[in-house]
């Protein structure tokens, strides 16, 4: 089936171009993104998939719906991606790809990862759905591994909605991807195109950092009734994968993408300037505020995450006082519903990301966030203990 409808073709080499690659492919949702990266590579029954214990199980699903297992490495705690001094030890001979997963938009050490993938023969996969934008070493991520893979959720670093992208410079995977979408993808029905495009009017014109924890509450409740098109159905939440999963970008997403392309050099500056200003702001209360090294790292966060010792206790006061308070990731493979044991994770396999779990908020950084939004996110999170 041919997928190239309307902008959409615009969309994925506007894309490519801005991040440098060879080509980008277009799907209705990241994690189809992934999926299709993972089957252009081979990836199947009995292969190990290597990814950090640090993660949404909609990452982990795509794995699983090839038949593979998922191998989870844990976290080091500053920025809480992958600890490369554990990598090397969850590598057996049926490894076939490690996933550097961006957290929060904190670059992964690429220099080792991609060492260790080098000297195994393991394929990298980054995924960058919350790192648009960020730079290792003066290099946009997304350009390091064998592919990446992008969101354009909700709740990324620019949306369309729902969204997703995967993109490589490697020709033979991309004709094999490309293979894939024609022959198997499935295009969004019109009540989705229409239901989505609404949503995105709405978010458009009343989403702001006072009203987002009510609109959030509303949404959940939505897609539960099939309101709304919803980032996840309930289905997705057992790695049993749905007729229609492998779905491709409809029209309107991709005009909405073109459009935020546009604009997302001075998003990518908002981000920045707006870290900027938490980190000054929580270090003026006493707080820790970030820790990563800047000689090597350049992020554009999608959010700002901080630890604390009450965040249950944060997160319900939040949202009666117009705080936008995030809580990824509320379980090793967020979100606190996921049923770990199907997912081949065991409770004490990760004890950082376990921690960070318990205690990690993020404050938004979206480019509706203000100096005095950040003032007063900073001044309501330093109510709470800061957890080491």
């Amino acid at each position: 089936m041919n997928s190239k409808h309307g902008g959409i073709q615009s969309y994925e080499e506007s894309f490519s171009g801005w991040l440098g690659v060879g080509e980008a492919f277009s799907f209705w949702k990241g994690r189809v993104a992934l999926y299709a990266i993972l089957k252009a590579l081979g990836v199947g029954e009995g292969d190990e998939v290597i990814l950090p214990g640090y993660t949404c199980v909609m990452d982990v699903n795509p794995i699983k719906y090839l038949g593979a297992k998922p191998v989870y490495v844990d976290i080091e705690p500053e920025t809480f991606n992958i600890n490369t001094d554990l990598l090397p030890e969850k590598i057996t001979d049926r490894s076939r790809v490690i996933i550097a997963q961006h957290t929060y938009g904190y670059p992964c050490d690429m220099d080792a990862i991609i060492d260790i993938a080098a000297s195994r023969n393991v394929a990298v996969i980054e995924d960058c759905c919350l790192a648009l934008g960020s730079e290792y070493k003066g290099k946009l991520l997304g350009t390091f591994g064998k592919a990446a893979y992008f969101s354009m959720q909700w709740n990324k670093p620019f949306t369309t909605g729902l969204g997703g992208m995967a993109v490589t410079s490697d020709t033979g995977l991309a004709e094999k991807i490309n293979a894939l979408r024609e022959d198997n993808i499935s295009m969004p029905t019109a009540k989705e195109v229409m239901m989505l495009a609404a949503q995105l009017a709405v978010y458009r014109m009343f989403i702001y950092p006072k009203t987002t924890a009510l609109a959030q509450t509303i949404f959940r409740y939505l897609t539960k009734k099939g309101a709304v098109v919803g980032s996840s159905s309930t289905a997705e939440f057992t790695p049993d994968m749905a007729d229609n999963f492998f779905k491709g970008l409809s029209a309107v997403q991709a005009r909405s993408g073109l459009r935020q392309l546009k604009k997302l050099q001075q998003n990518i500056e908002l981000r920045r300037k707006t870290a900027q200003l938490y980190d000054e702001m929580l270090a003026e209360k006493g707080w820790t505020p970030r820790q990563y090294d800047r000689d090597v790292m350049n992020p554009v966060m999608v959010r700002y995450p901080v630890r604390i010792a009450e965040k249950t206790e944060a997160l319900r006061q939040a949202a009666g006082a117009g705080i936008e308070l995030g809580s990824w990731f509320e379980s090793p493979l967020h979100p606190a519903e996921t049923p770990l044991e199907m997912y081949n994770y065991e409770t004490g396999l990760c004890p950082q990301a376990e921690a960070a779990s318990r205690q990690a908020v993020n404050l938004p950084l979206h480019p509706r966030v203000s100096e005095a939004t950040v003032r007063r996110t900073v001044e309501f999170i330093c109510r709470f203990t800061q957890a080491d």
